[in-house]
């Protein structure tokens, strides 16, 4: 998709551009019809002052621009998290530093109107100009049922357009219908610029009919705005909220003012009393300062005296409200939706149900781990022919080396990724247009829950035993913000496939090959061990979470199955071309610069010029001199370059740490390989071969880094390398977020360094810890 900065300076005049918002429940095709209304127009960016991502598509229509809103889908506009509070805020144009919106689209789920409804009615209540996008009508037609769409557009009092998002179908009416609403010059219509000043809000249109609650609510919120008014006209209190952070909605200022600037839309007034602590109050706290729990608290009882139970009351005011638009709209006729009973009866039975998943959930994975390592291979030949036509044109020296070691190896550490990105999000995408996704989480709900998250963390989690990067992607799933946030801080636990070189080094240097029962390879159960160990701890690390920085009430598992249907080729792949684009794009470029600094790290200080001579020379006598003589300037080169990284700022960093490291078991070197493999672990490996004097091109399996690693010895004679320091090592690196990739992607996906920074603390201080545990206790057991 094509995109553009979010901060053109066009899109901040008021009344030059329209503003419509598209909000409905998740799986209900709003995010496909979104792009099917905006096309290739999209572009993304951050809402100001917030953490909080958008999605906008710029429609032309009838010679107007006009910004479509593709907001978070939600069952309710009673924000719980600040995902939703944002939403919120948007819709009632109460979010500072965004203009308000025009007009809405609210998409509902033509196989399940009634349960629709609910968000409709509370969508009514903002007063906006509403357009209803009757969404997924061929599926209900497939299954048998008739929807009346004139009936109900007269009941509901806005225009209904059906449509089926996925094949195309109603798009042009939909365009015509959204047109006509924006031209209205009757109360309401926002393109009379002679009525409607530009910036204004479009005038109210919310009629009796809209107003689904009993009048004594209304009434009620009526007289806590005016004791509000009364309390804010000698102190109003204003916010500056940044939702990024949880719990904490912004920081109150005060400021001495006669009036009541400030007080929020009506709807805000309303989920106030609706949801005690919730983030509405919360807010408003913040916004207008805690005097106003005293007239909140007054009207609350009033009203618990007069409903009981007021969440109830809503609920129950909401869908009987629903029901009456209803009459007469629906009737069921012959249809064919047995088959979605027949294959749920298959796909979510909590016996065959998880057996399907779990060789469907193989199959990806292993598709991904197959078929991902053939343009991976590819890349890594084209990388190193790049570096070796860059290396057959230069004369040895920095220049030479900063491209070859810093820049290219920098881009092909990003460009490495995208196969595997791209097959995950592929799978991603025919999985949730096809219908399965949703019954996957319902899946593996109550699995999910010892790590207090719920079923939709299962694959993000899953894909990050592949790559991390991918997998914290995939969180974009979750639509709860906590459960998202505390996914993507354990992704990194699983033990991604760039660790298994490190393992296989440690394990075939170390590891005797003996058998356990008969049957069981020593090698392999530690191999396995080292899987186990980021699953294990990341249960207490998410609970741990959960309970305090991601703290917050618990969000219900809601989940709607959509039905079943064919993916649709242009959906899919716009996934995946979006996915690839934002992570080549944005985390990209942070990475090649981690590279270049690295490469930097390990290059100065130091003189280079008896290494670039020994270069010439090899390379000028490759085809003239003796075996012997070119094995014996290869020799001198590897020394050379050894002594040079000892004494650049990677080595000096990796002496300064050492008495950090050494309870550890570890020497300078070992901690040398640690700080290197920063952009990705497994330079590890080639950073012990130059350290060793065996040249950075030796890999896990080469005899000459194992038999070196084993010959390591302290100044006093003992050995470096123990059964209890090969261990500690590996479960350092199990357990330590040393991937740059992932970090960087963590700050792209939370646009936060906040949460990057945490990670890659709490998990050092956690590897650290486990690292030095695994040490002593080896020690004392094996001697």
């Amino acid at each position: 998709m094509a995109t553009a900065d979010i901060s053109d300076p066009e899109l901040d005049r008021a009344g030059r551009l329209l503003r419509v918002a598209l909000v409905g429940n998740p799986n209900t095709g709003k995010s496909t019809l979104f792009n099917a209304l905006a096309g290739m127009r999209v572009r993304t960016g951050n809402y100001p002052g917030v953490t909080i991502s958008k999605k906008i598509g710029r429609l032309r229509l009838d010679g107007d621009d006009v910004d479509l809103i593709d907001l978070p889908g939600t069952y309710s506009l009673a924000p719980r998290s600040p995902d939703e509070l944002v939403a919120v805020e948007v819709l009632t144009g109460d979010l500072s530093g965004e203009p308000p919106i025009d007009a809405i689209i609210c998409v509902v789920n033509a196989t399940l109107l009634q349960r629709s409804l609910f968000l409709v009615s509370q969508v009514l209540e903002l007063g906006k100009p509403t357009l209803i996008a009757l969404n997924m009508s061929d599926t209900a037609a497939s299954r048998g049922l008739q929807i009346d769409l004139p009936r109900l557009a007269e009941n509901l009092g806005r225009p209904v357009v059906a449509t089926s998002a996925s094949k195309r179908s109603g798009i042009a009416e939909l365009r015509e219908a959204l047109s006509a609403l924006l031209d209205e010059s009757t109360p309401g219509g926002v393109r009379d610029r002679d009525a409607v000043g530009p910036g204004d809000p479009p005038r109210a249109q919310t009629s009796s009919s809209d107003l689904a609650l009993p009048d004594d609510f209304y009434a009620a919120c009526d007289r806590l705005r005016e004791k509000l008014i009364e309390t804010s006209c000698v102190r109003v209190e204003t916010a500056s909220a940044d939702v990024s952070s949880g719990e904490d909605f912004g920081t109150t200022t005060s400021q001495d003012r006669p009036d009541a600037v400030g007080l929020p839309d009506d709807y805000f007034l309303q989920r106030m009393l609706l949801d005690r602590g919730g983030a509405a109050e919360r807010y408003l706290v913040n916004r207008l300062g805690a005097a106003i729990l005293i007239p909140l608290n007054e009207t609350r009882e009033q009203l618990t005296a007069r409903f009981d139970d007021i969440v109830d009351m809503e609920c129950s005011s909401r869908y009987t409200w629903a029901g009456k638009k209803l009459q007469g709209v629906l009737s069921q006729g012959g249809g064919r939706g047995g088959m979605t009973d027949f294959l749920d009866g298959w796909l979510t039975h909590r016996v065959f149900g998880l057996f399907i998943f779990a060789a469907l959930m193989l199959l990806v994975f292993q598709s991904i781990y197959s078929f991902a390592g053939y343009p991976m291979d590819g890349i890594d030949a084209a990388t190193s022919w790049l570096a070796e036509t860059v290396e057959s044109t230069m004369a040895p020296g920095v220049l030479r080396s900063l491209i070859t070691d810093g820049i290219i190896a920098g881009v092909g550490g990003v460009v490495i990724f995208v196969p595997q990105i791209a097959l995950l999000f592929f799978f991603l995408a025919v999985l949730e247009d096809c219908g399965y996704m949703a019954r996957a989480a319902f899946l593996v709900d109550r699995i999910m829950q010892l790590f207090g998250l719920s079923g939709k963390s299962f694959l993000p989690l899953m894909s990050s035993f592949a790559c991390a990067v991918p997998g914290i992607m995939a969180t974009r799933v979750i639509e709860n913000r906590r459960d998202r946030f505390a996914t993507m801080m354990i992704a990194p636990l699983m033990s991604c496939s760039a660790r298994l070189p490190v393992y296989l080094l440690l394990i075939g240097a170390f590891i005797p090959a003996t058998t356990i029962l008969g049957f069981i390879g020593l090698p392999a159960l530690v191999l396995m061990a080292m899987y186990a160990v980021g699953v294990v701890v990341a249960i207490p690390v998410s609970l741990i979470l959960k309970g305090t920085i991601l703290k917050g009430e618990t969000a219900p598992f809601v989940l709607e199955l959509p039905e079943y249907q064919w993916p649709s080729p242009r959906v899919v792949f716009s996934r995946v071309w979006e996915a690839c684009r934002e992570f080549v794009v944005r985390a990209g470029t942070l990475i090649l610069a981690a590279s270049i600094l690295i490469w930097l790290a390990a290059y100065w200080p130091g003189d280079h010029s008896r290494q670039f001579e020994l270069q010439r020379r090899l390379e000028a006598s490759a085809d003239t001199d003796s075996s012997a003589e070119i094995a014996a300037l290869e020799a001198e080169l590897r020394t050379t370059s050894a002594d040079l990284l000892e004494n650049s700022l990677l080595g000096r960093m990796g002496h300064a740490i050492e008495p950090i490291v050494r309870p550890l078991g570890w020497d300078w070197k070992i901690g040398v390989g640690a700080i290197a493999s920063f952009p990705a672990r497994e330079v590890i490996i080639s950073t012990l071969g130059t350290i060793y004097a065996l040249g950075g091109d030796v890999d896990e399996e080469d005899e000459g880094l194992r038999g070196a690693i084993r010959s390591a010895k302290w100044p006093d004679g003992t050995p470096v390398y123990t059964i209890p320091v090969a261990l500690s090592v590996m479960v350092f690196f199990a357990l330590c977020a040393q991937c740059v990739s992932t970090l960087l992607v963590i700050r792209r996906e939370t646009n936060s360094w906040r949460w990057p920074v945490f990670s890659f603390v709490y998990m050092t201080v956690l590897a650290y810890v486990g690292a030095w545990a695994t040490y002593q206790i080896g020690t004392r057991w094996l001697g």
